[in-house]
């Protein structure tokens, strides 16, 4: 039995001009989860459909690039097209970057690139070769973004909302609790130094314990100074996070230190977290917490 007969796999074909905006696609695409391929040759196309009917369920979201470079490509990228508009376990579709010559041309001048059709030629003799040779391509296209006007962010929130099955933007608000004395998280986006606040380390019964636990936690937060910072950090972060959301940030990492991670920062790594999740998808990770061990946090 086909494996993937009751799986109907999307596939979006990413296709166009040099220079209109296929590495910003393809990174688009990841962000939404699509398993992405950049520069497939069309004749590795067959091969590639098999091996998606071989994952079963894994790869049910694809994009590739595919940059064309001679009329062979064509040949078998349309044979491979009319074999896939005949299946029933794929949804192809073509998303066509297009912009106008002068600014393609910008932008090679702009990168000191030359174009892949005239690599020592003037950058306009490419161009022009290359909408000569995808005209019948960009017919076929489901979809065409003219990306002459476009900033990156632009294209990329313009994905976003096309292939997006959850219409939601997608961003995520990671809370990460760790110890200074392991060493700064080099994935933080922005770090919080809690070691100020009373530390239950020097409650002998806590020491074993962990912020998840309620005795811990009833601890830290009672003080009117972890009150006052609790005030202060989520204030200021209900006003940063909309910002970075809007800049098409994807996901922002917000560490809470104190010295061994196990205490203080568990407890208020926590809450924090729990305060934004109303609005925002939201995770919460301990990196140190299983390095405690009777240690100093």
């Amino acid at each position: 039995m086909d494996q993937t007969e009751h799986h109907d796999i999307r596939m979006v074909i990413i296709t166009g001009m040099s220079g209109a905006g296929k590495t910003v696609a393809i990174h688009s695409f990841e962000d939404l989860g699509f398993f992405c391929v950049d520069n497939l040759p069309p004749t590795l196309l067959p091969k590639f459909m098999e091996l998606m009917k071989e994952s079963g369920n894994k790869m049910n979201k694809v994009a590739l690039v595919m940059d064309l470079r001679g009329r062979e490509f064509f040949d078998h990228l349309f044979k491979a097209l009319d074999d896939l508009a005949e299946t029933s376990w794929v949804t192809p579709e073509i998303l066509f970057l297009d912009a106008d010559d002068a600014t393609l041309v910008r932008r090679y001048k702009e990168t000191r690139r030359s174009h892949p059709l005239a690599p020592s030629g003037l950058p306009l003799e490419g161009i022009k070769l290359e909408r000569e040779l995808l005209e019948e391509l960009k017919g076929r296209a489901q979809q065409i973004y003219n990306t002459s006007k476009l900033k990156p962010k632009e294209l990329r929130d313009k994905i976003l909302l096309q292939f997006s099955t959850d219409k939601r933007t997608i961003f995520t608000v990671n809370v990460m609790s760790f110890g200074f004395k392991h060493g700064l998280p080099i994935d933080a986006d922005l770090v919080f130094d809690v070691r100020f606040l009373p530390n239950p380390y020097y409650v002998e019964h806590m020491r074993p314990k962990t912020g998840l636990e309620e005795e811990v936690s009833s601890y830290v937060l009672k003080w009117s100074e972890t009150q006052k910072f609790l005030e202060k950090v989520t204030d200021l972060l209900s006003f940063m996070l909309p910002h970075y959301k809007r800049e098409g940030k994807r996901q922002l990492v917000v560490a809470i230190g104190c010295t061994g991670g196990q205490h203080r920062s568990v407890a208020l790594a926590e809450t924090i977290a729990h305060h934004f999740e109303k609005d925002y998808e939201t995770k919460v990770t301990h990196r140190d917490i299983e390095r405690r061990k009777d240690k100093t946090t």
